[in-house]
C-alpha cells in the first residue's frame, strides 16, 4: 500500500476498494460544485462506479503510470489526488484533483501537493508536473499559482461535458524550478 504522510493531519493513501463506499459519499455531498468542473460526476452514480475508477487507479499504479490516492484529513477521506499518468521517457506527468467542501479553504489540497512534489521529483525522477483545470474555476488555479507552477497556455475546447465544449489552462513546474524554490523556502 502506498502511504504517504504529509504533516500531523494530513495523508495520501492509495485508493483500495474499501474506499469507494467513502469517497461515492463525498462526491453525492458534493455533486453540484464538482460537477460544476469535472465531466466524470455526471457518470458517477454509484459505489461501483468508485470501484471501477479505483480499479482503473490500482492498474495504473501496478505498471508504474500512475495512481489515485484519496486526500485524508484527520483520518476522513476528504477528496483525490491522482497521477493521469506517468511518462518515463519525458520524464512528465499531469496532476488531477478535488476537494470535498468541508475541507476547502484551508490550504489542504495545497499542501497535499506540495508534499506530493518530492515523491515525484525525487523518487519518481521525474522533471515535468503538469496541472490542467478549467480556465474559470479559480479555486483550483490558486494551487499551482501558489505553489510557483507557472502558467503555459490554454488548450481550447479538450472536453465535453453537459452538452458543451470547456477549455483547459495548463500549469507547469520543471524540477529544476521546483528545487531552486524548496532551497530557497527551507535556507
Amino acid at each position: 500500500m502506498f502511504l504517504l504522510p504529509i504533516d500531523d493531519d494530513l495523508a495520501l493513501w492509495l485508493l483500495e476498494h474499501r474506499h469507494a463506499e467513502p469517497l461515492f459519499a463525498r462526491v453525492e455531498e458534493n455533486r453540484d460544485e464538482l460537477g460544476r468542473w469535472l465531466p466524470w460526476v455526471e457518470t458517477t452514480r454509484s459505489p461501483d462506479d468508485v470501484r471501477a475508477f479505483i480499479e482503473r487507479g490500482l492498474a495504473r499504479f501496478a505498471r508504474g503510470d500512475g495512481f489515485e490516492t484519496g486526500i485524508a484529513l484527520h483520518g476522513r477521506l476528504v477528496g483525490c489526488l491522482g497521477l493521469h499518468y506517468v511518462s518515463r521517457p519525458e520524464g512528465c506527468t499531469e496532476i488531477g484533483f478535488w476537494l470535498a467542501r468541508e475541507a476547502q479553504g484551508a490550504g489542504v489540497m495545497s499542501r497535499a501537493v506540495a508534499g506530493l512534489l518530492p515523491h515525484l521529483y525525487d523518487d519518481l525522477d521525474l522533471r515535468r508536473v503538469e496541472i490542467r483545470c478549467n480556465p474559470a474555476n479559480e479555486d483550483a488555479r490558486a494551487v499551482p499559482e501558489r505553489l510557483g507552477f507557472r502558467e503555459e497556455g490554454v488548450l481550447r475546447q479538450v472536453g465535453f461535458s453537459d452538452g458543451q465544449p470547456y477549455d483547459h489552462v495548463v500549469y507547469a513546474l520543471l524540477r529544476d524550478e521546483w528545487k531552486e524554490r524548496f532551497d530557497e523556502a527551507t535556507h
